[in-house]
């Protein structure tokens, strides 16, 4: 018997979710700096921030992504390490550069959506490491096992403001 997945068109994906929190930092180690708007530029990252091709200043710009040039992370995820590990992370504790609100990241890799007036492409699933923990002196590696946020790529960059629409395609 054929599995309900075989055969099936693919399952169609409608969300519209809000840009709450926007992050950068220009180095490695450097606290993230809250921001009303960021700059995004197609193909190389955010302006100032430490994973943008060509300046790379961040813990992993020894190993260079097209598919790291921006990350998102949940909101709802901060809601869930609170409620159920007792962890309080802010916004800004999570490294990530836009928190996001009623947004499904782990269902958009492979995916095109829009972030305000920007187009992205989710690439993959941000994994935690243990640097996070250092830089937070958290335990929260185990608890953001598959809930760590999106890497995505920048197809049409803009720019993008707290209060932004996150819509599917």
């Amino acid at each position: 018997m054929a599995s309900p997945a075989e055969g099936s068109p693919p399952v169609s994906l409608s969300f519209v979710g809000v840009v709450r929190f926007l992050h950068i930092t220009p180095r490695a180690f450097l606290p993230m700096r809250a921001m009303p708007a960021i700059t995004l530029v197609a193909g190389r990252g955010i302006e100032g921030d430490r994973y943008m091709l060509g300046r790379e200043e961040g813990f992993y710009s020894d190993r260079p992504e097209e598919g790291r040039q921006i990350t998102l992370f949940e909101i709802e995820t901060l809601e869930a390490l609170r409620r159920d590990a007792g962890i309080d992370l802010r916004p800004e504790d999570h490294r990530r550069n836009v928190t996001v609100e009623g947004v499904p990241l782990n269902h958009l890799v492979g995916r095109r959506f829009r972030l305000g007036e920007t187009l992205l492409e989710a690439t993959r699933l941000s994994v935690p490491c243990r640097h996070i923990e250092e830089i937070t002196g958290k335990a929260i590696f185990d608890p953001l096992i598959n809930r760590s946020g999106l890497n995505c790529r920048i197809l049409s960059g803009g720019e993008v403001r707290v209060g932004d629409l996150v819509q599917n395609l």
